[in-house]
């Protein structure tokens, strides 16, 4: 089975850079079947309440094992999923189990980067582009490809599992993983070069 690996090749402090980036990224590929998802982690009510307001779509869950034991009856609904309409907009039922993550799946492009990007701007988060078509570049040995064609943006997270938090936001081009004969940072450097950036940095696995 085929994965794909990420490169980056643009980072900031600033989130509407990063999303200004990722979308000129985009129009390197082929976007028909492309789709959008965004995924948020909420530490404070503040948090929660602002992401349940901005994002009426967006599905809320907790992620701790730990708090599963803890609350095993899950009056909640949190240990799966829970939709915004249905959550509380009292905080004592739930604030004992953040944070919470929030997530917007298989959205059409462009109908949600901008709202999730004021949300998510100061928390670890993601925006994926996935579905898209890199083009075949005979002349460069580059061969189209559909599934591992992905553009993300990760704010204020060092790892694609967004398990590790940093400062600042990168934009990243997703390629197919070959067998160590450099085509991936080729690939990759390619596609960079079409909107004026360059590979800054390793790969990051999933």
């Amino acid at each position: 089975m085929s994965v794909d690996v990420a490169y980056p090749i643009f980072r900031t402090n600033d989130p509407a850079s990063a999303l200004r980036v990722a979308r000129q990224l985009l129009t390197v590929g082929i976007q028909q079947y492309s789709r959008v998802h965004v995924d948020a982690e909420l530490r404070t009510v503040e948090d929660v309440l602002h992401a349940r307001k901005a994002l009426p779509d967006a599905w809320f869950r907790r992620e701790d094992l730990e708090d599963w034991v803890r609350d095993s009856d899950d009056t909640t609904g949190l240990h799966h999923t829970i939709q915004a309409p249905q959550l509380s907009t009292d905080p004592a039922l739930w604030s004992a189990h953040l944070p919470l993550w929030a997530s917007v799946k298989d959205q059409p492009v462009g109908s949600i980067e901008d709202r999730f990007t004021a949300v998510a701007a100061g928390h670890v988060a993601e925006i994926l582009w996935d579905f898209l078509e890199w083009p075949e570049v005979p002349e460069a040995g580059l061969y189209a490809d559909f599934k591992h064609a992905e553009v993300s943006v990760l704010f204020n997270a060092a790892t694609r599992e967004l398990d590790e938090r940093i400062d600042g936001h990168t934009v990243l081009v997703h390629v197919r993983r070959r067998n160590g004969d450099g085509y991936e940072e080729r690939h990759a450097s390619w596609l960079a070069e079409q909107i004026g950036q360059t590979v800054i940095g390793p790969p990051l696995h999933c």
